[in-house]
């Protein structure tokens, strides 16, 4: 038997709301930071089926970490190795380094 109270249909309603919001949001990081030609992703993540999403300071991961998960992704955040970087992110290296860290997802495994 399935609860369809004005709470639990507002509550579905709002859930999908904050998915759509933050799926903008996660489009809008992943274009702002790095295309994908920039993003050099760790080639054994791939192979076990990773999919580098965008490199991302705190907030950012910890939201999209959220949203991917609500969409049913397995996450993974992993530090921004310096042999992933091009060469012309040499200014801000340093604070990607320290700060950032690269999303990868995948489909759940069953």
């Amino acid at each position: 038997m399935s609860d369809s109270s004005p709470n639990t249909v507002s509550n579905n309603n709002s859930q999908q709301a904050n998915v759509k919001s933050l799926s903008l949001v996660v489009e809008q990081e992943a274009r702002r930071f790095f295309s994908e030609a920039q993003l050099k992703p760790d080639p054994t993540l791939v192979a076990e089926g990773w999919q580098p999403r965008f490199i991302g300071d705190p907030r950012q991961v910890k939201e999209a970490t959220e949203l991917y998960e609500e969409l049913g992704f397995e996450v993974r955040t992993e530090p921004v190795p310096v042999e992933q970087m091009g060469d012309e992110c040499g200014d801000c290296q340093v604070l990607i380094l320290l700060e950032f860290k690269t999303i990868y997802t995948r489909k759940k495994q069953d």
